[in-house]
């Protein structure tokens, strides 16, 4: 086993690089593709979630596998080598096997224990197997990933070692109040209709919210899900409107989720300040799903708004600092809404999520927990912790951004009367979050598979050695009955048919104490010898051998093979 992993993740890079770095799956079919081209590797797969992007490759030569996977990444990524390099780790190996189980028990998530990382890990599975860029090991890698996970899962209380990155936003938000007192009541704007935004959805719907409001470019999903939440019996008021209707929204509720694939902000600085501006009591009139309402009457000449907001140098302020950001388009002139792009796999990637037909509400929660979160790394630049309003200041707007690339400008934060959460937010309340005893638990359990992994693949590497032995001795043994059969002609079937099985016990008896040691002593460390010397000692032909392992590649899902993992 030569595998390989390089990748970086929330624990390695900052936000800022894991927004430029995010894959479309355009580049992931692609990087796949331009990986097996590559020289140094026989088989891959990528691992792209809302936090980590993760390359695995079993390669021949680790100095050139690591550059070249390296080069792949920088530039399918669209950021230049010389600026990822900083932020890349890489695993080969047992470790890189200890890092993928680990990743798939939530260990080195952003909130630990989320199962959502075991969809997006059979999601990375089933594209190497979709492109063929899948064999043996990747197979075999991924899916004893996905047993340890939900062993991890069914055997421990990993699960409340963390929580929703929902709940775990909305108690930010909440700031020490109860999330069912903070919610209960208030008006929601959810933006986006994926899985993230779906379970935001049905998340304040579950804890009081009193009203729903839905927008998202395809309006059809946006629709569905009002509808699923409407029959979800928690009494929620929900409807659609399109994205167009946003700014007028947030004129009228007191919380936004947004969770897009969107690659500009959705709400600017100047939305929200504009939002805020215009009136800071909402409108007491419940929707109904029948259609979105307007504004309502004009507002007065005069309206109120914040102290110091009607200021223009406060204005141009928050312009300045959000151009100091990148993130502001047209010096915070002018909404970015880009269109995102529907389809199965990462919450908030370029690519989409998957589609809502046919999902009831109990359904839209199993998509929990979904980005990564761990130990702070060393590497992991300092950041202000400015990102919110003095809890003495009233808030007139939470805003919650799940996105990634960030739907929210971060210059909002500014803004007196509002209260933003995003994920570089998050990542900072829940770097000390202390470790459940599980947690602990859970690593044993990881230690445990890594080595049964381990031996297993090593004891996989002597099979095609012992199947070419017992093919020879089976011939061997032909030709010494068919001998048989010209010299003593005379013999009827059923002695000829118990002389050749005795033939055969005696080889098969004399075979099977070597071959069942060889196997163990292979899937020890350093075991790898014991096949050449097997082949030595009976003169095997390497074709035969090789034969054998070429069989063995072209069916990755044999589950007779004796040397795969389980």
């Amino acid at each position: 086993m030569s595998l390989l992993v390089v990748g970086l993740s929330h624990r390695s890079a900052p936000v800022s690089v894991l927004e430029r770095a995010s894959l479309s799956a355009d580049a992931k079919v692609k990087l796949l593709h331009d990986t097996l081209a590559a020289e140094p590797a026989t088989e891959a797969t990528v691992l792209a979630t809302c936090n980590r992007i993760e390359l695995y490759a079993d390669v021949d030569k680790f100095h050139a596998g690591v550059a070249e996977l390296s080069t792949l990444l920088a530039q399918h990524s669209g950021v230049a080598l010389e600026e990822l390099t900083p932020y890349l780790y890489v695993h080969y190996e047992d470790r890189a096997v200890h890092h993928l189980f680990s990743v798939a028990c939530g260990l080195d998530s952003m909130v630990v224990g989320e199962g959502q990382i075991l969809g997006q890990i059979k999601d990375a599975l089933a594209l190497g197997q979709e492109l063929h860029t899948a064999g043996r090991l990747i197979n075999d890698l991924f899916q004893q990933a996905l047993r340890v996970g939900k062993r991890a899962h069914s055997e421990t209380g990993i699960d409340r070692a963390g929580q929703s990155l929902v709940t775990f936003g909305l108690e930010q938000l909440a700031v020490g109040t109860p999330v069912v007192e903070w919610a209960a009541g208030k008006r929601a704007l959810v933006i986006g209709a994926g899985s993230m935004s779906s379970l935001a959805a049905a998340t304040l719907a579950r804890v009081g919210v009193a009203e729903i409001v839905v927008a998202n470019r395809t309006a059809e999903r946006a629709e569905r899900l009002a509808e699923i939440l409407v029959a979800s019996g928690t009494g929620v008021s929900a409807a659609a409107v399109p994205m167009a209707r946003v700014a007028d929204e947030l004129t009228r509720v007191d919380v936004v989720v947004s969770c897009t694939g969107a690659t500009g902000l959705v709400l600017t600085a100047d939305d929200v300040l504009d939002a805020v501006s215009w009136g800071s009591v909402p409108d007491p009139a419940p929707r109904t799903p029948a259609g979105p309402a307007d504004r309502g009457s004009a507002p007065d000449p005069a309206p109120q708004s914040p102290a110091g907001l009607e200021s223009a140098d406060v204005v141009a302020r928050l312009v300045a600092a959000a151009e100091g950001g990148r993130r502001l388009a047209d010096a915070g002139a002018a909404r970015t809404i880009s269109a995102p792009v529907e389809g199965d796999g990462c919450p908030v990637g370029p690519d989409g999520r998957a589609a809502l037909t046919g999902v009831d509400a109990n359904s839209l929660e199993l998509h929990g927990t979904w980005a990564d979160q761990g130990e702070a790394a060393a590497q992991r630049q300092p950041r202000r912790s400015t990102r919110t309003q003095p809890l003495a200041t009233t808030v007139r707007l939470a805003l919650l951004d799940l996105a990634m690339p960030r739907d929210i400008d971060a210059a909002v934060h500014r803004i007196p009367g509002v209260r933003l959460v995003d994920i570089e937010s998050l990542a900072e309340a829940s770097a000390d979050a202390p470790m459940a005893a599980d947690v602990d638990a859970v690593r044993g359990i990881v230690a445990q598979e890594v080595a049964a992994f381990g031996a297993a693949q090593r004891a996989a590497h002597i099979t095609p050695t012992v199947v070419a032995l017992r093919a020879m001795a089976a011939e061997v043994v032909a030709m010494e009955v068919a001998r048989l059969d010209g010299r003593v002609p005379d013999l009827d079937e059923r002695q000829r048919a118990e002389v050749t099985q005795t033939v055969r016990r005696v080889v098969d008896k004399l075979l099977h104490a070597p071959t069942v040691r060889v196997k163990q002593l292979a899937s020890e460390p350093g075991g790898a010898g014991y096949a050449e010397a097997l082949r030595e000692l009976f003169d095997l032909d390497p074709q035969t051998v090789a034969s054998v392992s070429r069989a063995d590649a072209a069916d990755p899902m044999n589950d007779d093979d004796p040397g795969r993992a389980s």
